[in-house]
C-alpha cells in the first residue's frame, strides 16, 4: 500500500531539537518573530535565486540576517538543503530519506521522490537519520522557509565530506538530477562564519572567505578557509552548494546581509559572524 504523503511515517517524523532555545518554542511568537526578521529584506535584491546561503545561530544573533536573505529570495517549493554536521555523527554526506521535519505550529514534508533520485544518482550520498537527530543547523532556518512558502517541501542533507574532488563529484551528479526532473528546485546553504574571535578579525576574515563564494569559486573556497583558519562551520556545505549551482548555470552571487554577534552582546572580542549570500 502506498502510504499517503500528508502521513508519514512516525518514525522519519524529525521533532525539533533546538525549539524554544535557538527560537520561540510557541507557533505564535515563531510567526511573529520570524515576520519581523523576513520584513527586512532589500526590495532591490528581490528576485529568483537558485541558491541561498544563511545563517543558523539563535535568531537574536543571527536571525536578521537570515531574514533579510530568505526575504529578498523567489525560491521554488522543493528546496535541497545542505547544512554542516556538529555533533559528527553519522555518514559523512547524509540524506534524511523520507517522512517530515516538525517546528512549531507546522510540519514540512520530505520531498521522499527526490531524496530516492539523489540517492540512486550519487552513491556518496547515504540515507542517514543519525547525522540529523541532533544536528541544528538545518532546522533553525526551516521557520523561515516555511514563512516564505507553506507548501515548501526539503531534502535534507548534512554535509561533512572535506575533500572538494568529492564534492564536486556529488555535485554534479546532483545538477544532473534536478536538471532531469522537470521541476524547479532551490539550494539553502546554512552556515556560520568565524567564531569566537573579535569582531574586527571576524569582518577581515569573512571578507576573505566570502571573497570567494561572491566569485562562485568553490575550490578557492575551500582553500582560503583551510589556509587562513576561518572557522566557516559550512564551508563543506556551500563548497556542495556552489558546485552544484554552478552545473545548474549560475552566473552571479550577491551578500545580502553581514554582521556579527557582537553588534547584539556589545562584546567585540568575542563574535561570531553571519552572512547572508544569494546567487542567481
Amino acid at each position: 500500500m502506498t502510504r499517503d504523503a500528508r502521513s508519514p511515517d512516525p518514525a522519519l517524523v524529525r521533532a525539533p531539537v533546538v525549539a524554544g532555545r535557538f527560537y520561540p518554542g510557541s507557533a505564535k511568537a515563531l510567526a511573529r518573530d520570524v515576520a519581523g526578521y523576513l520584513a527586512g529584506a532589500d526590495p532591490e535584491l528581490a528576485g529568483p535565486a537558485l541558491l541561498c546561503m544563511v545563517p543558523h545561530a539563535g535568531y537574536v544573533f543571527s536571525g536578521g540576517v537570515a531574514g533579510r536573505t530568505l526575504g529578498a529570495a523567489e525560491l521554488p517549493d522543493t528546496l535541497l538543503l545542505l547544512g554542516p554536521n556538529h555533533t559528527g555523527l553519522g555518514a559523512r554526506l547524509a540524506v534524511w530519506p523520507g517522512g517530515a521535519w516538525e517546528i512549531p505550529g507546522a510540519t514540512v514534508p520530505v520531498a521522499e521522490a527526490l531524496a530516492k533520485e539523489l540517492l540512486e544518482a550519487a552513491p556518496r550520498l547515504t540515507a542517514d537519520r543519525a547525522a540529523h537527530l541532533g544536528e541544528h543547523s538545518l532546522e533553525v532556518v526551516l521557520p523561515f522557509l516555511f514563512a516564505r512558502n507553506p507548501a515548501v517541501r526539503i531534502v535534507p542533507v548534512a554535509v561533512a565530506e572535506p575533500d572538494p574532488a568529492v564534492l564536486a563529484e556529488v555535485g554534479k551528479a546532483v545538477a544532473e538530477t534536478l536538471r532531469r526532473g522537470g521541476q524547479p528546485v532551490g539550494i539553502v546553504v546554512s552556515s556560520d562564519m568565524s567564531h569566537y574571535v573579535s569582531h574586527e578579525a571576524a569582518k577581515r576574515r569573512d571578507a576573505l572567505a566570502l571573497s570567494r563564494v561572491l566569485a562562485l569559486d568553490p575550490r578557492g573556497l575551500c582553500e582560503v578557509v583551510r589556509r587562513e583558519g576561518i572557522t566557516m562551520c559550512g564551508v563543506l556545505p556551500m563548497a556542495l552548494g556552489l558546485f552544484t549551482a554552478l552545473e545548474l548555470g549560475a552566473r552571479e552571487a550577491f551578500l545580502a546581509a553581514y554582521a556579527t554577534s557582537g553588534e547584539v552582546t556589545g562584546d567585540m572580542e568575542q563574535v561570531v559572524g553571519y552572512a547572508g549570500v544569494l546567487v542567481r
